[in-house]
């Protein structure tokens, strides 16, 4: 196989999807037999990290969990399934969104409960920066996260630039006391 054809330029959505189901045991939910948030979170990071490993075919590290919505709770017994994908990829980095489901297995009834977007850094084995294959969407709804993901880049950049400069004054007005 030539150097090319390992590193491709670019890789699609599909070819770094990833899937995963959990069923919610006692010791992932709380006193009410709902799951856990930082448990949920949990799961969404791995399935999250395993379609950043997929697109990168490196190590990854988790930078950011930009956004979760926490829709309805998860109770003790559901099957909870997790999808990710690769919304797009920058020089080093990729934004990966994750979409949770619960499925009752008493009713057979599925709904949607967490949606989140992540940033994967991608590194090699010295913890240097990678550069990632770029991402290829295919369908519209690819396309829409795609675009998407540039705007939400460009908020957490406006916002980590935000909390520099209000370092900076908390900072100059310590050192002026």
């Amino acid at each position: 196989m030539s150097s090319a054809e390992a590193n491709p330029a670019a890789r699609t959505v599909a070819e770094s999807q990833s899937e995963m189901t959990e069923i919610i045991l006692p010791n992932d939910t709380n006193t009410l037999g709902n799951l856990l948030g930082g448990r949920l979170m949990h799961f969404i990071d791995l399935t999250g990290a395993m379609a950043a490993y997929r697109h990168s075919r490196t190590h990854v590290v988790t930078a950011a969990m930009d956004h979760i919505d926490f829709i309805r709770p998860v109770h003790l017994g559901d099957l909870l399934t997790l999808k990710s994908s690769v919304n797009r990829a920058f020089s080093t980095s990729m934004e990966v969104g994750v979409k949770v489901w619960a499925e009752n297995t008493q009713t057979a009834t599925i709904a949607h409960v967490a949606s989140a977007y992540l940033v994967f850094v991608a590194i090699d084995q010295q913890g240097r920066r990678q550069k990632v294959p770029q991402v290829l969407p295919e369908t519209p709804d690819q396309l829409r996260r795609f675009e998407g993901a540039l705007r939400r880049r460009e908020h957490r950049e406006a916002e980590a630039a935000h909390r520099r400069e209000a370092q900076l004054a908390t900072a100059s007005q310590s050192d002026g006391q």
